[in-house]
């Protein structure tokens, strides 16, 4: 892709987030973009919000269930950057006026202690690396209308991320087996997911190890602090006006957040 169409694209991303206005597929027209195309519009998306004084505090890691790879027609994870203006605390209230059609994921986060960078990351090094693990929800939002995305479309849109909400307590991963991290989702009290850390590319660690590695192809490290989302855990759910989630991780705790009962709150 020609730099200068994908920096009429990540504008066009831009103005869509700034506005809440959806914009159609970029693959209705261009069918034939590939992953390569939307990580150069994803490559250009990200200065323009830096340059609203934002800034990246880690990765989010999507695709990593062989469900969501299906669904998409993938054999891959992609990612985009997380930035700090998308980052809530348990308890929060969610403004939906933020988003355009959010839906909620609930995922295992890790917190890097240690700087990774790849090629070359295995997944011992990846768990040396990790210095905590946290309860997590990811709020996934689509800037591209009716979420009718394929691959290029999602990668460009940075993953389709939106918000994340984490519990901010991070439990230290030793001794315990994270692909057997069980979580159980409720929506206002009720059940209605349940889920486990095995479904995050067999282990949510070898998402960081995947994610190290790629992004140390372009020469990026995961630095210290640095967050991982690791991908969901079940199928998201759309959040609704009033909605209260609760994702109750084993070893790791629970995680809340609580939907604006309208638009302008």
């Amino acid at each position: 892709m020609h730099v200068t169409d994908a920096r009429m694209k990540a504008k066009a991303l831009y103005e869509a987030r700034r506005t809440r206005q959806p914009i159609a597929a970029f693959t209705d027209a261009e069918p034939d973009l590939t992953m390569a195309d939307g990580y150069a519009v994803q490559r250009e998306l990200v200065p323009l919000l830096l340059a609203d004084g934002d800034r990246v505090i880690g990765y989010k890691v999507g695709l990593t269930s062989v469900a969501m790879q299906q669904l998409i027609g993938v054999d891959s994870p992609d990612y985009g950057p997380v930035l700090a203006s998308t980052v809530y605390d348990d308890g929060d209230v969610i403004p939906l006026d933020r988003f355009i059609s959010p839906k909620m994921e609930a995922e295992i986060v890790f917190v890097l202690g240690e700087r990774l960078q790849g090629p070359g990351v295995s997944l011992d090094g990846a768990r040396r690396a990790i210095s905590g693990a946290m309860a997590s929800m990811e709020i996934v939002d689509s800037r591209i209308a009716d979420w009718r995305i394929k691959l290029a479309d999602t990668v460009a849109d940075l993953a389709s991320n939106g918000a994340m909400v984490t519990s901010g307590r991070a439990v230290p991963i030793d001794g315990f087996d994270t692909r057997l991290t069980g979580m159980v989702l409720t929506r206002n009290g009720e059940l209605i997911a349940t889920g486990a850390g095995a479904a995050a590319l067999g282990d949510p660690v070898a998402v960081v190890a995947w994610l190290a590695n790629v992004l140390g192809e372009h020469g990026i490290a995961l630095e210290p602090g640095h967050l991982v989302m690791t991908g969901a855990l079940h199928a998201a759910v759309p959040l609704a006006a009033g909605d209260v989630f609760r994702a109750e991780f084993d070893r790791l705790g629970a995680v809340t957040i609580r939907v604006s009962t309208d638009e302008s709150t």
